[in-house]
């Protein structure tokens, strides 16, 4: 183990994944840091998702300064969890035995890499990483769904979900299916629009018609996750060039009319078309 003068100034490459591990350790012993040594899983799990998806958003800008920082703070967590694991006093296990289960999995999954299997295409590996998976877990007898997206938010779950059906044949013959299948489902949305909002109808018919959306865009493939961020930044995109306009205008949010919003909304539009 490094000491605290050999982790202030390591400037060694290769070593720089062992100094982040000894910095970790350091942090948890008896005179580091007091709030990592407050920590646990179960606190972690926040960091954890806040990093993954600040991470994510580094990538999709094509940040690269920033994504090295943002991949350095999913380190973190993962060091953070062995750390822990390390310490615990029954089936305790740290970052080497995380690594070796690892590399023992890519081997065994990759069987066309390390192995005789002849599968050539991206097609073929996924197939044979699911059963391969299947049959490590001991489910080839189990529900062919079970704990497909454990997890994971509901979005991507449900893009899990249908990819996983499709694989065994359980999908629509062409894409004029599923927006057959989507107007269907709003038909059935509308259907519940004198309802109360509590009516539990409606709820399931939305949920229904965010599953159908979802089912689409992976016939189509779309990440749905990447689609709705999509769209989410040309809202706000456009929702401010709105709110610009209305300002020139001398007319505030709160003040605005909805048919002044929408004229400016149109306006936006068009010029972002242009």
């Amino acid at each position: 183990m490094m000491t605290d003068d050999e982790m202030k100034h390591c400037r060694e490459p290769q070593r720089q994944l062992e100094r982040a591990i000894a910095v970790m350790h350091r942090l948890r012993a008896p005179g580091g840091c007091p709030w990592d040594a407050e920590q646990t899983h179960e606190s972690l799990i926040p960091n954890l998702l806040e990093e993954a998806y600040e991470c994510i958003d580094a990538i999709r800008a094509n940040d690269q300064p920033h994504m090295r920082e943002e991949l350095g703070d999913v380190l973190l967590q993962v060091l953070f969890h062995a750390e822990l694991a390390a310490e615990a006093k029954q089936d305790a296990f740290d970052i080497n035995d995380i690594a070796c289960e690892l590399s023992d999995k890519l081997v065994r999954r990759h069987p066309h890499v390390f192995g005789t299997s002849d599968v050539q295409d991206t097609e073929g590996v996924l197939n044979q990483w699911d059963a391969i998976k299947r049959k490590e877990q001991s489910i080839e007898d189990k529900p062919y769904l079970k704990n497909c997206g454990n997890g994971l938010p509901s979005l991507l779950k449900a893009a899990k979900i249908t990819k996983k059906v499709a694989k065994v044949g359980f999908d629509w013959p062409d894409h004029a299916g599923v927006v057959e299948k989507i107007r269907e489902e709003t038909d059935e949305v509308a259907a519940t629009l004198d309802l109360p909002d509590t009516a539990p109808q409606v709820e399931e018919e939305l949920g229904d018609l965010l599953f159908c959306t979802v089912n689409l865009c992976r016939r189509r493939g779309i990440d749905p996750e990447v689609a709705l961020d999509a769209a989410n930044r040309k809202f706000e995109r456009r929702f401010n060039m709105l709110e610009k306009d209305l300002k020139a205008q001398g007319i505030s949010l709160q003040d605005a009319s909805t048919e002044q919003m929408e004229a400016a909304w149109q306006r936006a539009k068009q010029q972002e078309n242009k």
